[in-house]
């Protein structure tokens, strides 16, 4: 993480809900707060469902926020601006999709896929500056002039996904959200794609918001990780300590789920199973909405919404286990837990 932890981003109470029945609602994103800084990868991650890519999409305005501010170098991204304002955050904040197969446009060449952001926003002076841009760009993420001019069946899953990493870079952003980039991916493609990952960011001062549900990559790449559940935030706080102390019972299952390569350990230690399914957005528990899978659940949990504190420094979470308020009720169930 950077040294001087400057906030690029700051999210707050992002909400993002969708209308999805004349009387039913789908809360997505349903009141999250948490701040990027430059030069960090910042990692999002939970079940399928919880709401970590549509969190992504509504930090990039590709949705509009129900609620909430997303602020980014100061500037509110979801304010009512100028045509030019929104035109510059737009330039500066990009993202890398998660399928490569579908987010590449099968009529364009991968010269004029990549160049795309650069025609719109006027930012070569003429054709060979173009297409030098373009040939660089390739050569960026590891591909070569010759693969301009074809198209993208052609390539591979990951040579897709470094094209899709070309057109990202393209605009020259700050801030890049990469919404699972390597799920679609061959194992063996993963840590290749990751690796090119982290070495664009050391070149190019960037800063990642890096969507995943593949817990143990989270880990390798992330400076600070937040676990979502449901729509709502449960735990934020520094890679090594997430991992090492994980607080909320649902980061805690997460987390225990992870394989561990040595297989003395992996045959001891304990696995957290969580009971039932997660509930649906649309119709969500009343209080925290992880109770109805929580083996500390208790009755506060189902009357009151947890709040997001501070429990140690940079480590937060939202679970009444560790309010002052309420934390002495919890006392009996974290000890049969341990």
């Amino acid at each position: 993480m950077s040294n001087n932890k400057e906030k690029l981003l700051e999210i707050k109470n992002l909400k993002k809900h969708f209308n999805v029945g004349r009387k039913a609602t789908l809360k997505a994103v349903d009141g999250i707060n948490f701040d990027i800084y430059k030069g960090e990868t910042f990692g999002l991650v939970g079940e399928s469902g919880c709401g970590k890519s549509t969190a992504g999409r509504t930090v990039l305005r590709l949705y509009e926020a129900t609620d909430g501010e997303v602020v980014f170098n100061g500037q509110n991204v979801h304010s009512k601006k100028s045509g030019k304002d929104t035109k510059e955050l737009s330039r500066k904040m990009q993202m890398i999709f998660q399928d490569p197969y579908a987010s590449l446009n099968p009529r364009m060449t991968v010269k004029d896929i990549i160049a795309e952001g650069i025609d719109i926003h006027g930012l070569a002076k003429n054709k060979k500056e173009r297409e030098e841009t373009v040939i660089e760009l390739l050569e960026t993420v590891g591909l070569n002039k010759e693969h301009a001019n074809r198209y993208p069946h052609e390539f591979s899953g990951g040579q897709r996904q470094r094209i899709g990493i070309a057109r990202a870079l393209a605009l020259d952003p700050d801030f890049i959200v990469a919404d699972e980039p390597i799920s679609a991916l061959d194992v063996s493609i993963q840590a290749q794609v990751v690796n090119l990952m982290k070495r664009l960011q050391k070149e190019r001062d960037l800063t990642y918001l890096f969507i995943a549900h593949d817990l143990a990559m989270v880990k390798h790449i992330s400076d600070r990780v937040g676990v979502m559940y449901l729509g709502r935030m449960m735990e934020l706080a520094s890679s090594d300590d997430l991992y090492k102390n994980p607080l909320h019972p649902y980061t805690r299952a997460l987390l225990s789920a992870i394989p561990v390569s040595d297989p003395d350990v992996e045959k001891n230690r304990e696995r957290v199973i969580l009971e039932g399914d997660v509930p649906s957005p649309t119709d969500p528990p009343s209080g925290c909405p992880f109770r109805t899978r929580c083996p500390l659940a208790q009755d506060v949990c189902a009357e009151v919404v947890p709040e997001w504190i501070e429990h140690e420094k940079g480590h937060h979470v939202a679970c009444h286990a560790y309010d002052e308020r309420f934390s002495e009720r919890f006392d009996a169930a974290r000890e049969a837990m341990s």
